[in-house]
């Protein structure tokens, strides 16, 4: 009677671990990025700056938010913020001061047009809620909202 050597059952340990271990990251990282990320448009309209916001997959489309009064900036970008960097970073008009994108879209928070004179602007982008200055909003796509200096 021949005995099945302790190699065969690391082996065998080990293949079962590294397809649970595919299974795994595959199920995770798929609930992580299922809703996308925060699609964010720096532009001016009109010599007005604005932010358009889009996460098409929380439905929320051509959210602008314009800031009237504010100096334009000569910038037509658009930040998409699906891979995760160290913060605060510079974004057009401002930074951003807080990014986790661990589970998509995340939470972004801005300080736009802060200087000597005035404290800025915070925008944060939460999926329940937009707050724009501590003061909250609901999420309501081809929506203009306009923020006058503090």
């Amino acid at each position: 009677m021949r005995s099945s050597g302790p190699l065969r059952h690391f082996v065998l340990a080990f293949a079962i671990a590294l397809v649970l271990y595919f299974i795994s990251y595959s199920y995770i990282e798929n609930r992580r990025t299922r809703h996308g990320p925060w699609e964010v448009t720096f532009t001016n309209e009109a010599n007005v700056p604005e932010l358009v916001i889009n996460e098409p997959k929380l439905n929320i489309t051509n959210l602008k938010i314009i800031f009237p009064g504010e100096p334009p900036a000569s910038t037509d970008a658009t930040l998409v913020f699906a891979q995760p960097q160290p913060v605060p970073f510079s974004v057009p008009f401002g930074q951003c001061l807080f990014e986790d994108t661990t589970f998509q879209p995340g939470t972004i928070v801005f300080v736009l047009f802060k200087h000597d004179k005035s404290p800025g602007h915070q925008i944060q982008l939460m999926p329940r809620v937009l707050t724009i200055d501590n003061q909250e909003h609901a999420w309501q796509s081809n929506q203009t909202i306009s923020v006058s200096r503090p």
